[in-house]
């Protein structure tokens, strides 16, 4: 590996700055936690630097959306997992946060309320650009090391993930050190064909993604669930209504060029379950009027992804097909998981609502790597340089260099 670990530093009494990614699903209405895989994941790096003045930081949502909020409940779960008090602060950058970090002692932890509180955290820099920003300048020197366990969030250039790296003595925390590790082994060792299962929400991200994975030939087949399988069906013209997500048009024209250069490739829902007065009604892709809100795929789309999937020599799934936190819609998460499962395939399963979704099914065991980044493992997969994984080579180089 060409970055820096724990073990390549002296962390005893030192104060350290943790960027971890405990972005959970949450409830729209409640605002509580649903899930909380990440803040799991995060109590192993929290474990190795006990014995330092621990400031631990992540995001939560973005701004304007339904999951965006602060960090206290975060702080609370964090506390459960460990059985040790973990201080929070409603404050990222001020006085308050600055003079938390100053008053620790070492063996406690501070977790700093939702970085992207801070306007600089919502845009990407260049690394140098990140440096100069207030978050990092008024904060590094603070600390004596940075500690960069946020592989969910690696994909983003932001100042708390490049930023902090170009000032501080840095290196990977626990699960980015295991999660490169394990996905350069499983790449080294991945037949054909690969089978990729794409759902979820996060379309821009997916399209983007999805030519790189097929060009650099990680992505023989690409079967479509979620709302990212609704775009190609409207580019289709299989549905005729407007989806009503952000920057639909360009997100169907896009998925249109794909189809058109990659017309193999795609595969797409023949069936899906909409919700009608609050029961799932199933239909053929053909069937599905204007108005219709559609959450989950049918089983006749299920059984041809599955024939798919079980031929395949490496199969790759990020993202759910459906609404699966409502029973009614949890069919088709729950179907394409067991297919996933019980193919003879090399299996990667990503994301942090789909991973959610396997350990409530208990299927995480017949996986052969979990992980709940999302995007930042799909481009890494397709053979993208990761902002955080440059930065973290970059801060190695200049340590080597001395």
């Amino acid at each position: 590996m060409n970055f820096l670990t724990l073990d390549d530093f002296d962390v005893k009494y030192k104060t350290i700055f943790l960027r971890v990614d405990m972005n959970c699903p949450i409830d729209s209405k409640t605002m509580e936690i649903l899930g909380s895989r990440r803040i799991e994941e995060a109590t192993e790096t929290i474990q190795a630097l006990d014995e330092s003045k621990l400031v631990v930081a992540s995001h939560q949502g973005r701004v304007g959306n339904k999951d965006y909020t602060g960090m206290e409940k975060h702080a609370k779960v964090l506390e459960e997992l460990l059985n040790k008090k973990v201080k929070y602060v409603q404050d990222v950058i001020g006085t308050a946060a600055q003079n938390e970090v100053k008053n620790l002692k070492n063996g406690e932890i501070l977790l700093l309320d939702n970085l992207r509180l801070c306007a600089e955290e919502n845009y990407e820099f260049s690394p140098s650009d990140a440096a100069k920003t207030i978050m990092v300048q008024r904060l590094a020197k603070l600390f004596d090391l940075c500690v960069l366990d946020s592989f969910p969030s690696a994909h983003r250039s932001h100042p708390s993930i490049v930023g902090f790296s170009q000032i501080l003595p840095s290196c990977a925390g626990r699960i980015v050190e295991r999660e490169i590790k394990k996905l350069d082994e499983i790449m080294t060792v991945s037949k054909a064909p690969h089978v990729v299962v794409l759902g979820g929400a996060k379309v821009p991200d997916r399209l983007e993604a999805l030519k790189l994975l097929i060009k650099n030939g990680r992505a023989d087949y690409v079967l479509l669930t979620g709302l990212i399988g609704n775009v190609f069906l409207r580019a289709q013209g299989r549905i005729k209504s407007t989806l009503g997500i952000k920057r639909e048009d360009e997100a169907v024209s896009m998925a249109h060029s794909l189809i058109g250069e990659y017309p193999d490739v795609f595969s797409t829902p023949v069936d899906v379950a909409i919700d009608k007065d609050g029961s799932r009604v199933e239909l053929d892709v053909r069937d599905v009027n204007k108005g219709d809100d559609i959450l989950d795929v049918g089983p006749k789309t299920v059984e041809h992804y599955k024939k798919i999937m079980y031929g395949a020599g490496t199969v790759f799934m990020n993202g759910p097909p459906g609404f699966f936190e409502k029973e009614q819609f949890s069919y088709g998460t729950k179907a394409m998981l067991e297919g996933v499962a019980n193919s003879m395939a090399t299996t990667i399963v990503s994301g942090g609502h789909l991973t959610a979704a396997l350990k409530s099914y208990s299927l995480a065991g017949k996986i052969n790597h979990v992980s709940t980044a999302g995007g930042a493992l799909v481009l890494y997969l397709a053979g993208e340089k990761l902002p955080m994984m440059q930065s973290l080579e970059n801060a190695a180089s200049r340590k080597r260099a001395k």
